[in-house]
């Protein structure tokens, strides 16, 4: 296959590309370096099956040639990102999707959009599972990630049902790993970040606050399954083990033999935040075998290790 992957110098854009590449397909990898890096890329230069283009995918995406697969990872991730670049994530999420999706239907090619846990908000169901339509403050400082996705999701099920678009939502959970930038705002990095500098680590409020963390090679086994099978409605892809901050700090803490401890500060996360996430996975154990394999040590321990080379 030819396949277009937005956001290719991202976190997960660019372990996509690997992916594809490792399974024999062909890569054009977009980006406009807003939030991504050219160093997650830099290892594929030179390659016959990849090429980047440096562009801002809310403007029209032209391709040259046959597009077999069309994944949309375009987007900033981090709250760090989507607060500092509320418009932007609105536009890739709104204007950048319907342009993906134009390749997509001009190319006759499968669509893939990576749609995200936070689309349920802050929720009343726990765990998440895909028919819970969410609890979310559409006008919070979170609103425009959680409404830039939910956008995306529904102009995606718009060019699937007007259009006969063939199309695949990933709802992704929090996912960690190497390529992860230290300073995104995200729990791994900084936690591992403090460790690493021999710092304590901050624990917001009582700490009990859950989240469920996915190793990034299992989500994109995911991601991939999902994209090679026939299923078009949304489907979460994470790690359904859920865990309290208190607890992945002290774990953070053991793994890099941090003195600094654990250190309380009053709440100051983002309105909005969510206290509990934890993904239902078993619509992607049906449809597609799936589910991860790599435990949080192990996980922990390969992060660890690439940011120690980057403290």
């Amino acid at each position: 296959m030819r396949v277009l992957i937005t956001g290719a110098a991202g976190f997960l854009g660019s372990h996509l590309c690997d992916r594809f590449l490792a399974e024999g397909h062909t890569v054009i990898g977009m980006d406009n370096l807003l939030t991504g890096k050219v160093d997650n890329i830099v290892h594929l230069a030179g390659r016959d099956d990849f090429s980047f283009i440096k562009h801002d995918v809310t403007n029209y995406i032209y391709i040259e040639g046959s597009v077999d697969a069309v994944l949309h990872f375009a987007s900033p991730a981090s709250p760090i990102d989507y607060l500092m670049y509320p418009i932007q994530t609105l536009k890739v999420g709104s204007l950048g999707t319907h342009n993906a999706l134009g390749v997509a239907k001009a190319k006759g090619a499968r669509f893939l959009i990576a749609s995200t846990s936070e689309i349920y908000g802050d929720p009343l169901v726990h765990p998440q599972v895909e028919t819970y339509v969410g609890n979310v403050d559409t006008i919070g400082p979170r609103g425009v990630y959680d409404e830039a996705k939910r956008f995306a999701e529904a102009i995606t099920m718009a060019y699937h049902r007007a259009h006969g678009v063939d199309t695949r939502i990933v709802r992704i959970f929090n996912t960690y790993g190497p390529r992860m930038r230290l300073d995104d705002g995200r729990v791994v990095p900084n936690f591992i970040g403090q460790a690493l500098r021999g710092e304590p680590l901050t624990i917001y409020g009582d700490g009990l606050q859950t989240r469920s963390f996915c190793f990034v090679s299992d989500l994109i086994e995911g991601i991939y399954r999902l994209l090679m099978s026939d299923y078009t409605d949304p489907v979460n892809i994470g790690n359904p083990n859920e865990m309290n901050m208190r607890e992945l700090a002290t774990l953070v803490n053991e793994m890099t033999q941090n003195p600094g401890g654990l250190v309380y500060q009053e709440d100051s996360r983002i309105k909005g935040d969510p206290q509990t996430r934890q993904p239902d996975i078993t619509r992607a154990q049906t449809i597609m075998g799936w589910e991860p394999t790599i435990t949080l040590d192990e996980g922990l321990r390969r992060t660890i290790n690439y940011f120690r080379s980057h403290v």
